[in-house]
């Protein structure tokens, strides 16, 4: 029964690894989305007109890995894009706006669709709204590795602590006075 412990303390350990590395995937996921959103309400601030901020390549957030910045009037009215959802407009929450709103930035993941997965971040400038986003794919992809690595560490560990139990309570029992 010394085993149960030593399970336990495996386990928590295993989740807190799996925890911190995930946590840390995805918030650096948000990095370069605050970078962009950050430079283009200054340029929108200093006079720039919302299309000069924005790339001039359009992105389907559906299959493309690249950045997007959309530029977004005080309403919430779309003013310049360079993503798009299969050719169309993209269906960005309003609500989010009001988040924006009452704390200047906003950071999200936001699924437009099943399979479909940004990194967005959401910050005000004087005349409305500016999104920079980027699929999560490739760090859920990451996620997921770490959690297999994570959980096989996790068996290997509890199966090897198992044996070792076992044959610390073996030789201990060989050592015993016999009554």
């Amino acid at each position: 029964m010394v085993w149960v412990p030593i399970a336990v303390a495996v386990t928590g350990l295993a989740a807190l690894v799996y925890v911190a590395v995930q946590q840390d995937l995805r918030q650096g996921a948000n990095d370069p989305q605050v970078q962009l959103v950050e430079d283009a309400a200054a340029r929108l601030d200093a006079g720039a007109g919302p299309n000069a901020v924005v790339p001039s390549d359009m992105v389907d957030i559906a299959t493309s890995l690249a950045p997007y910045v959309v530029v977004f009037d005080a309403g919430g009215a779309e003013l310049a894009s360079s993503a798009v959802l299969h050719d169309g407009t993209l269906p960005f929450p309003r609500s989010v706006f009001d988040a924006v709103r009452n704390r200047r930035e906003d950071v999200i993941t936001w699924q437009p669709e099943p399979g479909v997965r940004s990194a967005v971040v959401v910050e005000a400038w004087r005349g409305g709204f500016v999104l920079a986003g980027r699929s999560l794919r490739l760090v859920e992809d990451r996620e997921n590795k770490v959690m297999l690595i994570s959980a096989g560490m996790w068996l290997l560990t509890l199966g090897a602590s198992a044996v070792a139990s076992l044959v610390v309570s073996a030789v201990f029992e060989m050592r015993s006075p016999q009554r």
